[in-house]
């Protein structure tokens, strides 16, 4: 009913930049939250960013001031830009949108597939 397709991940030195992105697609009526996620290997899924209906944002404190994230709701798109990689950034980042269905209007949460960020010199 609902696809997210991530792009962006890769591989960079400490210090660099990267942009994830993440558009929606399928029977959406509305977007509420959008947001990313994390995972590292051996940890818990963790939340990155979060960016609300009304364009509101949080940020887990480990990002705050190298992340932001912001989105285009004509593209139905989330974005990640990050500066000041870490290596401790290192882990697979995931898009989470929760959506009202257009065919039962009822609130839906999705998950994108994955894209991996692997900071490293």
């Amino acid at each position: 009913q609902v696809q997210l397709v991530e792009s962006g991940g890769g591989l960079v030195q400490p210090g660099g930049s990267l942009r994830l992105s993440c558009a929606a697609s399928g029977n959406i009526f509305s977007i509420n939250n959008m947001g990313w996620y994390r995972q590292a290997p051996g940890k818990e899924r963790e939340l990155v960013a979060r960016i609300t209906e009304v364009g509101s944002t949080n940020y887990a404190d480990s990002v705050k001031g190298r992340f932001t994230i912001s989105k285009d709701n004509a593209k139905r798109t989330v974005y990640l830009q990050m500066n000041g990689l870490r290596p401790e950034d290192t882990a697979v980042y995931y898009c989470n949108i929760r959506v009202v269905v257009r065919s039962t209007y009822r609130s839906l949460e999705v998950w994108g597939q994955g894209t991996l960020v692997t900071v490293s010199s």
